[in-house]
């Protein structure tokens, strides 16, 4: 077959339109968790208010939801004490903390839910405001940062240097080629969050190596190590 111009314009915008469709559901399922993630921090603000629960809560809630879903990392104890956290940054003291998630959307904390997990934790651990934690989710969304240039942006201070508006931003989807898009693509949490990180047969394949290494590395010894 003679690859006309035509057909190479054509094959042009397929590959354009899956990339946008790839992204869009990247974006529909980190919304999802991260909604998920914004429940799970409310109700684990409520139930230790509410029953009195000690710290020990976290580390036998994370034990119980790891032994029902042990391929689902973001059960760790570290991580539901930063969705709590996080839960608590943005709606502790703020009336939107008494809002459905699903009216989130009408809130600019919205914009949270548009940005993957490693950037909201990149956000958190940096930003003291509100209104300078939602500047960078906007900007992150916008501009299609990645985590590392995110972090690039808050540690240079870039909120106190261009203002502290944070309505100039347009809310669409980041560019499919963007940093943002890529890293939404291959983020663990997402495929995390629905158990599928692994297939079937890639799993046959890991434990084999596993099991190759584990062997290999006992016959050097003690002393190798």
């Amino acid at each position: 077959m003679t690859l006309t111009a035509d057909y190479r314009q054509w094959l042009g915008d397929l590959k354009t339109r899956f990339r946008q469709v790839q992204l869009k559901a990247a974006v529909a399922v980190n919304t999802a968790m991260l909604q998920f993630y914004w429940e799970l921090g409310a109700d684990m603000v409520v139930k230790q208010t509410q029953f009195a629960w000690g710290g020990g809560f976290i580390k036998q809630l994370s034990a119980d939801l790891r032994s029902e879903f042990p391929d689902v990392q973001g059960f760790s104890v570290s991580n539901l004490k930063s969705i709590r956290q996080w839960h608590l940054f943005y709606a502790g003291s703020s009336p939107i903390g008494q809002q459905p998630v699903g009216q989130i959307a009408q809130q600019p904390v919205s914009q949270i839910m548009s940005i993957p997990w490693g950037h909201n934790l990149a956000i958190l651990a940096k930003c003291k405001q509100h209104d300078e934690a939602l500047y960078y989710a906007q900007a992150t969304q916008t501009y299609g940062w990645s985590r590392s240039v995110l972090v690039h942006q808050i540690e240079s201070g870039l909120w106190q240097r261009e203002g502290k508006a944070i309505t100039n931003f347009e809310q669409t989807l980041p560019a499919a080629q963007s940093d943002l898009a890529i890293q939404m693509l291959k983020d663990p949490y997402k495929f995390d969050f629905l158990s599928l990180s692994k297939e079937h047969t890639e799993r046959e394949l890991e434990t084999d190596l596993i099991a190759h290494i584990t062997q290999f590395l006992l016959e050097l010894g003690a002393g190798f190590a």
